[in-house]
């Protein structure tokens, strides 16, 4: 038992091998603690001062108080949300795990953050049950349906929570014959993907060079490029050849820093457009052709040349673009999009979840549980 567990909350947490609520503050009697009752409402009955704290009308998340490493994302209690106008409620049992929530944990999202108050609750990408429904929201949505969406993440209101509000417009149903595990991998890479290539904008028999194949976004990126009729020159590492094959590309070529090379190598006039999935920015310029466009998910940084179009890529374009969810979704159906999920992990480890992925080589997305 860790020495510093001296209050009833950090008692139980220590023997239950998790930390402790980050804003509860302590009841002066054990039988008052929230780990020691098994209900927040029992909680709430037995410990009446709880009625006016958060604990009583709140929700579990995982969030940062403090910016940090992977240690600091921890069990939060955050207010309860209804759906409102135009929105639905989803009960999430699945979150994905992507690189931009570590841009929440770590601060460097910290200036946008800055007129909010702790704690900040990562995560863009969900799958649970709807089970509730705003007035007025026109749907074909019911409470108990198997529901996938994208969410913006602001403040205490994130993906990692076991309730997240969305606009219904964010939503659509899971791919039948899939977990929610696996659906909720799909909704922001796949739309992110489906912007860069829509903003690319290339017709049936062009080229488009893919980097970072082998990941989510890449691979997403991919498969539905070969289902637009476009020819796919991709990277990889040598161990990753043989997936991004079969994820359809027609033409691999080493992944490095000289991958423009590479790819010019293969074709040799430029590639009619590149997807940057390894945000290596002007170091790929080369591979692209005079006029060609350039699509780019992290803010690119450098200039163009050859008048080669930059296409800032930000996935909150397509936040209601519930059409083109429900489409990812028939194509996951049809077997045209694969879903890959590297490892599921209860919510209480998504430390451990954060560690792993800023480890890399991690292929498929990693997912919290709750």
């Amino acid at each position: 038992m860790s020495p510093t567990a001296t209050g009833p909350v950090e008692l139980a947490a220590a023997l239950a091998g998790v930390p402790a609520p980050a804003t509860f503050a302590h009841s002066a009697t054990p039988s008052c603690s929230p780990w020691m009752t098994a209900s927040r409402a029992g909680y709430a009955r037995r410990c009446p001062v709880a009625r006016t704290r958060i604990w009583s009308t709140g929700m579990r998340a995982v969030g940062v108080v403090e910016f940090g490493g992977p240690d600091a994302l921890r069990i939060v209690d955050v207010p309860e949300r209804h759906a409102g106008p135009g929105e639905v409620r989803i009960r999430a049992t699945a979150a994905a795990v992507n690189p931009t929530d570590t841009f929440t944990r770590s601060g460097a999202r910290g200036k946008a953050l800055a007129a909010l108050p702790p704690p900040y609750v990562p995560g863009m990408d969900v799958a649970g049950v709807i089970d509730e429904i705003g007035a007025g929201v026109a749907t074909d949505f019911a409470p108990g349906d198997h529901v996938m969406a994208i969410v913006l993440p602001t403040g205490a209101h994130g993906g990692y929570a076991e309730q997240v509000v969305v606009p219904v417009e964010s939503v659509a149903r899971v791919p039948a014959g899939v977990d929610d595990v696996a659906a909720a991998t799909l909704p922001m890479n796949g739309l992110t993907a489906r912007l860069t290539l829509d903003l690319l904008g290339l017709a049936p028999g062009q080229t488009l060079a893919v980097t970072g194949a082998a990941g989510t976004f890449g691979g997403y990126v991919v498969q539905l490029a070969k289902v637009d009729g476009l020819r796919v020159v991709a990277d990889a590492s040598a161990a990753d050849e043989q997936l991004v094959r079969e994820l359809g590309a027609d033409v691999v070529v080493r992944r490095g820093d000289d991958v423009a090379a590479r790819i010019r190598a293969a074709v040799p006039g430029g590639v009619d457009g590149l997807a940057d999935g390894s945000v290596q920015d002007a170091a790929l310029l080369a591979a692209v052709r005079d006029g060609g466009g350039f699509a780019t998910v992290r803010g690119y940084r450098g200039e163009s040349e050859r008048g080669i179009v930059i296409h800032q890529v930000w996935v909150r374009d397509y936040l209601r673009e519930q059409a083109k969810l429900d489409r990812l979704g028939a194509l996951v159906e049809a077997g045209a999009l694969t879903l890959r999920v590297a490892r599921a992990l209860p919510a209480a480890q998504a430390a451990e979840a954060h560690r792993l992925l800023e480890r890399g080589g991690t292929r498929g997305r990693l997912v919290l549980t709750w």
